[in-house]
């Protein structure tokens, strides 16, 4: 077992932006298209909204969705219901407002706050509907307290549900903090330092760098969604930055690297190794880690330094939180920033073993020396002729040849094998499907190596992780849903 240091829960955590407008009002909190707001401004905002909340009597613990845009008035809006004590839900924009008023249900939100009239009109009666102008439209009354309770709920974030439904899944305070605190032991963050933001405010990895920035007295940058993001960087100079592979792709393809990056991690699906060499190669200081909902954005993480070889893993655990792999290869976590469980309505369940460990589903190994290597998840394997295939191990290989940038491998149904693997694969020109099955057979034995290479598909929604419900539902239709999938690569 490898673990973080332990550290006691206090009883009330001292508030993380009103500490930073004490020490530096004038200081950049979050900078964006919209402009600049000091922390000084951005706390008298957050105590604004959370007065007019106070005022209008909603109660401890209401849940209130937010279903808006990730600028500066959404931070404005989740740190207040937060200060407020009330359930910030962040939600996807990319929902349709069908689906979003089913997520305000399920995660038994008693108000939602958004411009879509489409939404406003389809929750359910009772939900009280607000315009974010009534809430963050000059002052109000009441300033709120300085500190808050660590187990106080906080937000309820839906998990990705890359390969299921996705889960509510709600956070206290404390775990934002702690999550925070150890990312900044590992990564340090000081006023002054600048954080690009291109991830969404619905998703834990852009709360996890707001709660940093908070915790360190830095500046969020909050990008111009219509531009490339290596000028973005420049043009913030940015000193630390949240990418994914594909926005990785496209800052390493920028002639010139901004030169004010410190420290990028990198998160979301497997990265490509010619895409971290390439990086290396080109000065970026990456860290790749690995992270869940369920623990408050990163569990571990590589530390600032570490050896080439150690970018192919996941990096070690960092403070408050514990990791454990169990004797079925099952990667186990708990600790401060481990989650209060998953909502449903009225309902809360957190699935823990006697021990207090969470499984995560996820496979992977830790070495001698505490880095973890993650494999994969284990709903996602499937059994073909009784052989069992892993996708993610197919993926990991397809990555390891030349010209290929992202690659998902899903089943699709045969009458003689069961099921048989399909990819879809980014690729440059010159990886023709045989030139892929090719470099496959090198390295895999034959059952699994796929029986069609598609190429990837150009509206297919960019996320944090590859969605393979989708991917699976349209290999479905290009192999006619059921019956043989191919006997060989092609």
């Amino acid at each position: 077992m490898t673990e973080g240091s332990a550290q006691p829960r206090d009883a009330r955590i001292p508030c993380p932006l009103r500490a930073a407008a004490l020490a530096a009002p004038g200081s950049a909190a979050i900078t964006g298209p919209g402009g600049e707001t000091s922390y000084g401004e951005l706390d008298r905002r957050v105590s604004a909204a959370a007065g007019r909340l106070r005022e209008a009597g909603w109660a401890p613990g209401t849940r209130v969705a937010l279903y808006l845009p990730g600028d500066g008035r959404c931070v404005v809006l989740l740190l207040g219901l937060v200060r407020a004590g009330c359930v910030a839900v962040p939600l996807s924009t990319r929902v349709p407002p069908q689906g979003a008023a089913e997520l305000v249900r399920r995660a038994g939100c008693g108000a939602l706050i958004s411009t879509d009239d489409r939404l406003l009109a389809a929750v359910e009666d009772g939900v009280l509907r607000l315009s974010p102008g009534e809430l963050d439209a000059g002052p109000a009354a009441g300033d709120g307290p300085g500190s808050t309770p660590a187990d106080r709920p906080a937000t309820i974030v839906f998990t990705s549900g890359s390969s299921g439904d996705p889960k509510a899944a709600l956070h206290t305070f404390g775990n934002h903090y702690y999550s925070a605190r150890g990312s900044n032991g590992n990564i340090a963050l000081a006023p002054g330092d600048r954080w690009f933001l291109p991830l969404p405010l619905y998703h834990v990895g852009g709360l996890g760098v707001l709660f940093r920035c908070l915790l360190a007295g830095a500046t969020v940058v909050l990008p111009d969604p219509q531009s490339p993001v290596g000028p973005e960087v420049s043009r913030h100079a940015a000193t630390h930055a949240s990418l994914v592979s594909t926005q990785l792709l496209r800052l390493l393809q920028e002639e010139r690297l901004p030169e004010s990056l410190r420290a990028v991690l990198l998160g979301g699906s497997a990265m490509s190794p010619a895409l971290l060499d390439e990086a290396v190669r080109r000065g970026l200081p990456v860290h790749t880690s690995y992270g869940l909902t369920e623990m408050a954005s990163q569990v571990t993480t590589t530390p600032p330094g570490s050896p080439q070889r150690a970018l192919r893993t996941s990096g070690k655990v960092l403070p408050h939180r514990e990791v454990s792999v169990s004797e079925e290869g099952e990667v186990l976590v708990r600790g401060e920033t481990l989650f209060a469980g998953y909502v449903e309505g009225e309902e809360l369940r957190r699935p823990l073993d006697r021990k207090g460990w969470f499984g995560t589903g996820d496979l992977g190994d830790l070495d001698g020396e505490g880095y973890l290597t993650v494999r994969g998840r284990r709903g996602n394997m499937f059994v073909s002729g009784g052989e069992n295939v892993q996708p993610e191990e197919i993926e990991a290989a397809l990555l390891r040849l030349p010209g290929v940038e992202e690659a998902v491998v899903v089943p699709v149904p045969d009458e003689v094998f069961g099921a048989r693997p399909v990819a879809f694969v980014r690729a440059d020109d010159r990886e023709s499907p045989g030139h892929l099955a090719e470099g496959l057979a090198t390295v895999l034995p034959r059952f699994k190596i796929p029986v069609r290479f598609h190429a990837w598909p150009g509206d297919m929604p960019e996320g944090m992780k590859a969605d393979r419900r989708l991917f699976s539902g349209l290999a479905r239709r290009l192999h006619g849903g059921s019956g043989r999938a191919g006997d060989a690569p092609g």
